[in-house]
């Protein structure tokens, strides 16, 4: 199945009532804080459309993200979402994803986005530690985010969750056991973003003050992927992990652990962990196959053929052959013996 393409139209700050220690998304998103129109909506949703796509193109939904869209009025939510409604009702777009805040979501809301074509709803959890949340400025609880979750999925929408690892405060096993609370918790994805300074923010003026110091970036590595694995385990889709890089974002980190390949450096992490533990099992073959996706033959080797060289090392790669498979399944690693 082809992923759907997303026009994506940015509310930064917009809706929000708090400023985060760790928050400037004029810098996140390479967006100012324009107040996008319902025209303007509307109007570069024609001119994606009228864009040339792959025959077997996949679904196009318009996505609202930055900013808490269920904070702002009624009214200007209602302009932005009617101007998506007459290319929903004609089926040129699927529907609408958008993100806010835990605090700004109940039962009434959710119905409301729902009767407006919105199918996906991504909530800005970053943390269930209570103490984490007041000491990065979020402004609610974990229990909102639970009261939230529940909401928005008995309203028949898909739910988002985003959690952030190396927030003030919060330690190793802290933000592993939010990723375990939230994964009982049952998301239908989730997004795991490390902290990291940037400038015009509150957590700029702790770092120079050496009140904060960020997670370094192969802190970060690891305990995004022990977080990635919670949620990999219970069966909940992580779709991003890592800040997407932008022209400018990279120019307005202060400090803190950003890489722009940071979600394969995880990836490549938590995959080498799964061929070390199926190649060190006393009961496999002497000699045979491991199966890697084609996909994955970048993130199997390693950054500079590192993985490769860490196995070979270890003396796990012999009398073994790697093969990567087109159709084999991404992120899992199987051996045939022959």
């Amino acid at each position: 199945m082809r992923p759907p393409l997303i026009i994506p139209f940015f509310i930064a700050h917009q809706g929000c009532p708090h400023r985060c220690v760790f928050c400037n998304q004029r810098k996140i998103a390479g967006a100012g804080d324009v107040a996008v129109s319902g025209s303007a909506v509307a109007t570069e949703i024609k001119r994606r459309l009228q864009q040339p796509r792959h025959p077997g193109r996949g679904k196009v939904v318009v996505a609202f993200y930055g900013g808490s869209f269920t904070g702002l009025t009624e009214k200007r939510q209602r302009e932005l979402l009617d101007a998506v409604s007459p290319f929903l009702e004609n089926g040129e777009v699927s529907g609408i994803r958008l993100s806010t805040r835990p605090d700004a979501m109940d039962s009434c809301i959710a119905a409301f986005l729902k009767a407006r074509g919105v199918c996906t709803v991504e909530l800005g959890v970053q943390s269930m530690d209570d103490r984490v949340l007041a000491e990065s400025g979020r402004g609610h609880t974990g229990a909102d985010s639970e009261k939230a979750i529940r909401c928005v999925r008995e309203a028949g929408l898909e739910v988002g969750v985003q959690l952030m690892a190396g927030l003030p405060g919060q330690t190793t096993s802290g933000a592993l056991r939010s990723a375990e609370r939230i994964s009982f918790l049952a998301p239908d994805l989730v997004r795991i973003y490390p902290a990291v300074v940037l400038k015009d923010s509150e957590l700029a003026e702790r770092y120079r003050s050496a009140a904060y110091r960020p997670l370094s970036l192969a802190r970060a590595v690891i305990l995004c992927g022990r977080m990635q694995e919670i949620f990999r385990h219970r069966g909940v889709r992580v779709v991003r992990t890592g800040l997407q890089a932008t022209d400018t974002l990279a120019g307005e980190i202060l400090a803190g652990p950003y890489h722009p390949a940071f979600g394969e450096l995880v990836q490549s992490r938590n995959l080498y962990r799964r061929v070390v533990k199926l190649l060190q099992d006393p009961l496999r073959p002497t000699t045979g196959k491991m199966i890697v996706a084609e996909a994955d033959q970048s993130v199997f080797r390693g950054e500079g053929n590192s993985n490769l060289k860490r196995l070979a090392d270890k003396g796990l790669l012999d009398g073994v052959e790697p093969v990567f498979e087109k159709n084999a399944i991404r992120g899992e690693v199987t051996f045939v013996g022959g």
